[in-house]
């Protein structure tokens, strides 16, 4: 690939994500304004949707708090990888 085409598809990347993060901020304010008219209510149906919008509890290790307390225990479960980050600045 030449340096031309090279930079035509940057350009073309870039105005792609621009459309999709337009997309995304419309898509989140439309959720936003469900959740709205949904209130407290958990499930809601309208038409052929069901939409529901439920609290969820999860359980995760603090890890900052793990390597204060335990910091040699916290280093032993350590796992460090390597990866290639893509951008166009």
């Amino acid at each position: 690939m030449s340096i031309n085409e090279m930079e035509r598809k940057a350009r073309e990347l870039r105005e792609l994500q621009a459309l999709i993060e337009e997309a995304a901020a419309e898509a989140e304010a439309i959720k936003d304004a469900i959740k709205a008219a949904m209130g407290d209510a958990e499930e809601v149906h309208a038409g052929e949707y069901k939409i529901t919008w439920k609290a969820v509890t999860t359980a995760r290790i603090d890890t900052a708090a793990l390597k204060k307390a335990l910091s040699d225990l916290a280093q032993q479960f350590t796992k460090t990888t390597t990866a290639r980050r893509f951008c166009i600045a």
